[in-house]
C-alpha cells in the first residue's frame, strides 16, 4: 500500500502524517509513508483544501484531520 499525506507542512499536515504512521504500525499494515510538500505536485491531485491523503493514488480525504476512528477505517477499507 502507498500512503501519501499531501500538505505543505502546517500542523494539521503534520498531525495527519503522525496519527498515520501510528495507526499502519499499530494495525501492522505493510505501507509505504510519502509526504508531498511540492505544491506543484500537490495541485495535479486536483484536491483544493490540505491536509489531504492518498492511498494507491486515490484521495480519500482532503481539507481535515480525521477523527483517529475515521482514520483507521480508511486505512482498512483501502487495503
Amino acid at each position: 500500500m502507498e500512503i501519501k499525506i499531501l500538505g505543505t507542512g502546517c500542523p494539521k499536515c503534520k498531525t495527519l502524517e503522525q496519527v498515520t504512521g501510528e495507526i499502519v504500525s499499530e494495525l501492522g499494515i505493510e505501507a509505504e509513508i510519502v509526504k508531498e510538500e511540492d505544491i506543484m505536485k500537490i495541485m495535479e491531485y486536483g484536491i483544493m483544501h490540505t491536509p489531504a491523503l492518498v492511498i494507491n493514488e486515490n484521495v480519500v480525504l482532503s481539507g481535515r484531520v480525521p477523527s483517529r476512528g475515521d482514520l483507521e477505517d480508511l486505512l482498512i477499507q483501502n487495503q
